[in-house]
Parts: C-alpha cells; structure tokens; sequence
C-alpha cells in the first residue's frame, strides 16, 4: 500500500474508461493507496454518468474518448446534477481542444495516463480535497492559450454562415438563406472549424462569441 496513511474518510473514486485492460490497470493502480477506494467501475460515459449519480462519489477518474457518452459531456452531466462530485481526467489525449472542452465541462483536474503513479494519485487527493490538478504539459498548453489567444480571421461569407448556424438553422436552411448548395455551406464550415480549431457546430459558436467574431 502506498501513499498517506488515511486520517479521515476514503477518498471515493469511480473508474470510467472502456478499455477493459487499462480499466483494470488503473483499479490496480488505485488499490496500492490506502486512502483510496474504488467503489465502481464504468464501461461507457453513459454508466459513468448513472454511477455518479446512484454513488456520489467523492471523484470520477474519467476518460475521454468512451462510447454512448463522451467523457466531457458525461462530465458536464455529472457536475450539472450533482457539484459536489470532482471529476479529474485521466486520458491519452492532450489538444488544446480536448482539454479546453474538458477544463469546460466542469472537470477539476486533467492528468495523461502517461504519468508516474505517484502524479496520478497525488492528483486524485488534489482534487478531492477542492484544488486543480493538472500535468505538467496539460498547464503549459493552458498558460500559452491563454497568453497567447488565437488569431482567427474569418470570411465574410464564413461569418454569415457561422451567424446563422447560431441561430439554429440546418445546412439547408442556410444554403436556402445564402443562396449557396449545401455542399458549398458545408465547405465553408469544415473552414470555419478548421480555423477555430473545433470538430462541432456548439464549440464553433461559442469559441466565435468568446473571440469576439459573433455577436453574443
């Protein structure tokens, strides 16, 4: 067993990843501390989201990239109906996006299972005890994006597109509206993600509203 010795409540943790192997590897992992313990187990973001719920856990050990549910929106759910459960991400994935997306959701903390044992244990207790915990290269991305805030330049004809798209309308609405093909609409937005750094029309929106490039 390693780590502190235990002077008050376990540290309730839920494990959600849908690799078996890696799965079982970190409730491995976890079973070595003796102020930790793991009191389910989630195959899916969907079940992450339910356990959380059924379990109140103190924390979710949460991957990202997971069936049914995706791990920042089983995040957002999570801390949504209930805030008093941390999630800490626990994942192979390290984009800006990836993390921005997570780091929004509501998540406390963004470690890679890259890392040593010890960092990860020693972010789970982080982040049960309210503080962030984030890997070395995750806090680096996050201090350049923000000294640094992207540059993005957007066509007229990409802004109105991007307007309407905020305003809820379908591909063929707007081809209607601009007097374009859909698949003329389409280019311009797979430019528009391209140029934000996004892979979806919510993020497109918001990060354009957040940059000043739509009006809120």
């Amino acid at each position: 067993m390693t780590g502190p010795s235990p002077t008050g409540p376990l540290i309730r943790v839920i494990v959600a990843d849908d690799h078996p192997i890696v799965r079982s590897g970190i409730v491995a992992l976890l079973e070595t501390a003796n102020d930790v313990v793991v009191i389910g187990v989630a195959a899916d973001g969907g079940q992450a989201v339910e356990l959380a719920l059924d379990l109140r856990p103190d924390l979710v050990l949460m991957d990202l990239r997971m069936p049914v549910l995706n791990g920042d929106e089983a995040t957002a759910r999570i801390r949504a109906a209930a805030p008093s459960v941390r999630v800490l991400v626990l994942t192979t994935y390290e984009t800006d996006e990836s993390i921005l997306r997570a780091i929004e959701a509501g998540a406390s903390g963004y470690l890679l299972k890259a890392a040593p044992a010890d960092e990860i244990l020693a972010g789970i207790r982080s982040v049960a005890r309210g503080e962030v915990a984030l890997a070395p290269a995750i806090a680096a991305i996050l201090v350049k994006r923000i000294a640094q805030p992207p540059s993005v330049v957007l066509t007229d004809r990409e802004r109105q597109v991007l307007s309407l798209v905020s305003r809820g309308n379908s591909n063929g609405s707007i081809a209607k509206a601009l007097f374009l093909s859909e698949a003329t609409v389409k280019t311009h937005l797979v430019h528009v993600f391209s140029k934000l750094g996004v892979t979806d029309r919510t993020r497109a929106v918001t990060l354009a509203m957040e940059l000043g490039l739509l009006p809120r």
